[in-house]
């Protein structure tokens, strides 16, 4: 019933004359963070699946975990998260707004980074040799995923549409710039889908990649 009202939307798209949308504009500099949280909530998606493993006993090739903590120490802690500490928090801090909010944000950065240090230090084929050390980056993932869940909230909810409030509408086109060139400097180019790419297969790896498999048993 569902695809069918679906499909009836489509058709009645298609009968109106729409057509994909090409060249599309670039999306605004808050609209390109919330992109970037979408990249890390994949990531989380495979921290859940590799602590659920770690937990149950389970095997876990090591390697998909490592690739996955380097998506989150290429990408949010030293592109995403400098941005957010160049570029947005310096503003809130001189404009005195939601100073204690920022800082326990750049609190969580620091924090986040030593955790991703941990996993990347046990994401090894001994480590799952070892059940101490199986509780150890167990434990290491929960937290992570534990902290960046409630940060990722505050930042899309509160800190990003706070920020519209603080720049000109020159001074936000002029940032989506500065943002462009960070990536050009960091990545060569666009980064956002060759990092959801990434994500992507490290889920087939792990056999999580369908997403209809988080609907079984509703």
């Amino acid at each position: 019933m569902v695809l069918s009202a679906f499909g009836a939307l489509g058709a009645a798209a298609h009968s109106l004359g729409a057509a994909p949308v090409e060249n599309k504009p670039k999306v605004s500099p808050v609209e390109d963070l919330m992109q970037e949280h979408g990249v890390l909530n994949r990531v989380l998606v495979i921290y859940d699946e590799a602590r659920r493993r770690l937990d149950g006993g389970l095997e876990l090739p090591p390697e998909s975990l490592r690739a996955a903590a380097k998506i989150v120490r290429e990408y949010v802690e030293d592109y995403h998260e400098k941005l957010e500490q160049d570029f947005l928090f310096p503003r809130f801090i001189n404009a005195n707004r939601m100073p204690d909010l920022v800082q326990v944000l750049l609190e969580q950065h620091v924090g986040g980074r030593n955790l991703t240090d941990e996993t990347l230090h046990l994401a090894t084929a001994n480590t799952m040799q070892s059940a101490d050390d199986r509780r150890r980056l167990a434990t290491s993932l929960r937290r992570f995923t534990r902290m960046y869940h409630a940060h990722e909230s505050r930042e899309d909810t509160v800190l990003f549409p706070a920020f519209r409030t603080l720049v000109s509408a020159h001074e936000y086109a002029a940032l989506r710039e500065d943002f462009d060139k960070r990536e050009r400097e960091q990545f060569g180019g666009e980064s956002f889908p060759r990092m959801a790419e990434r994500a992507a297969a490290i889920e087939s790896q792990l056999g999580i990649a369908e997403l209809a498999r988080y609907t079984e048993g509703f």
